[in-house]
């Protein structure tokens, strides 16, 4: 099953989401910039916008 993303928001070319995953909260932090690979799943959303002001590209 695919999960639903709710609560999207753009932090520079980052984006922040968080999603229901076994009954509990994930958020999930992914580069959309070409050929960067950046992806990371976090327990709180203010770690997902951390990583997110804090991601430098490598494309």
């Amino acid at each position: 099953m695919n999960p639903r993303f709710r609560n999207v928001r753009r932090i520079g070319p980052v984006q922040v989401a968080s999603y229901l995953s076994r009954g509990r909260n994930r958020h999930l932090a992914a580069c959309t910039a070409p050929n960067c690979d950046f992806s990371a799943e976090y327990d709180s959303r203010a770690a997902a916008e951390l990583a997110a002001r804090t991601h430098r590209c490598k494309a």
